[in-house]
């Protein structure tokens, strides 16, 4: 079972709880007041990076009949692609720019270059998956409907193509992404009613017709007797970006250590104890500054999900407060390697296209699905605990010996 007492999994009292509320509020408001020029710059300049690629793309992919000019206008496409979905789009509809009052970088006027509508995307993602985040029933992110990754979603014989299922949300990811909020999904909350729904089906359709008139008509057509190899550049620059975002956004919710939890908790949840549940059901992964970049810094999920509205240049220095703050109350930092992030989760992906009999460990343990429960009968405080209390990261180095080294507040 999922986690449905999370101050008793985190070995916190209730007082814990808010106090570690009380000095990340304090984490942000920092952050906040010092936002400044060197900001706006970043943002500034991040933008004209990305629509320098796009246009140099455009050119180069005229002659895109010539080897080289399509792999170099396929890869600068590409690039564009992904810093626009990442590190502007994804950001900027959080409301990170907002403070700017710059009308062209702001949540409610940027539309973003996929099939999906910006508006339909801050609802689902915004409002549904951060408030709701890891909560079975609730977050449309757990499994996106279709690919089964805690054993809190009961199987059935669909979830036996659970790696199919993945394969074609990675390659089609912006589609996914696109009919998320269209609630037809077998998976998928629906409650909006047929009226609301078919008035969003025809949002969607009108945003995916002009996206793939772009992609795959207008700017073929302006390559002449290249039109073919445009087409296909255009195809392969959008695979190219809908795996990686695939492969960010299951690197910072699926891998092991990343928690889900139950609707029993959230009632009259405290801003602190959503901190809490948000630390505990993020996962970071490790990288170069590139790799942040690229990601649009989701590589530092944790920070994204306790700070969502914070420009995302920021996320580093804040990991290092973060990092601090679980090591002296005891609690996982959940991160390691893109590579390893990435394989747990298609490992969990696999093991659990499987029924439950033919799994190994308890639904209360599972890496991918872990619960309070997992502790009964034990003691709560350990005098080996490697910061200056004992928590939830010294219980489940006894609990569990052959974690140690997966979460890096254990080690």
């Amino acid at each position: 079972m999922a986690i449905s007492d999370v101050k008793e999994y985190a070995h916190l009292s209730a007082e814990d709880v808010e106090a570690i509320g009380e000095e990340l509020d304090a984490i942000r408001q920092e952050v906040v007041e010092s936002l400044g020029d060197a900001d706006r710059r970043y943002v500034q300049d991040t933008i004209r990076l990305q629509r320098g690629l796009v246009a140099g793309a455009r050119v180069v992919l005229l002659f895109s009949g010539y080897r080289p000019a399509w792999v170099v206008g396929t890869g600068m496409l590409a690039a564009g692609k992904i810093i626009e979905n990442m590190e502007l789009g994804h950001n900027v509809m959080h409301g990170q720019w907002d403070w700017m009052n710059d009308p062209v970088i702001h949540s409610s006027t940027w539309e973003w270059d996929i099939v999906g509508t910006s508006e339909h995307w801050k609802a689902t993602h915004n409002y549904h998956h951060h408030k709701y985040t890891n909560i079975i029933g609730m977050d449309d992110d757990v499994g996106y409907g279709v690919v089964r990754v805690t054993r809190d979603q009961p199987w059935h014989p669909a979830y036996s193509l659970n790696i199919v299922w993945n394969t074609a949300l990675a390659l089609l990811f912006q589609w996914g992404v696109g009919v998320q909020h269209l609630e037809i999904a077998p998976g998928t909350i629906n409650a909006s009613g047929w009226p609301e729904q078919k008035r969003r089906i025809g949002q969607f359709v009108r945003k995916a017709r002009r996206q793939v008139g772009k992609d795959y008509v207008w700017f073929p057509l302006l390559s002449g007797p290249n039109w073919k190899s445009t087409m296909a550049a255009n195809a392969t620059a959008n695979v190219i970006r809908n795996l990686w975002s695939n492969a960010v956004i299951f690197c910072g919710h699926f891998p092991d250590g990343a928690d889900k939890f139950t609707l029993e908790d959230l009632e009259q949840e405290t801003q602190a104890q959503w901190y809490l549940r948000q630390m505990l059901g993020s996962a970071n992964f490790t990288g170069s500054k590139l790799t942040h970049f690229m990601s649009g810094n989701l590589s530092f999920q944790i920070e994204h999900h306790l700070f969502p509205t914070i420009p995302s240049n920021r996320y580093m220095e804040l990991s290092e407060k973060i990092q601090d703050v679980c090591k002296r109350w005891d609690l996982p930092y959940t991160t390691g390697p893109l590579y390893k992030q990435y394989w747990q989760s298609w490992r969990t992906i696999a093991k659990l296209s499987l029924p439950d009999r033919f799994l190994k460990g308890t639904p209360d343990d599972a890496p991918e699905t872990r619960s309070e429960k997992m502790f009964a009968g034990e003691p709560k405080k350990y005098e080996d605990h490697n910061g200056p209390r004992s928590g939830l990261v010294t219980a489940l180095r006894h609990h569990r010996p052959e974690q140690i080294g997966r979460l890096t507040g254990a080690s």
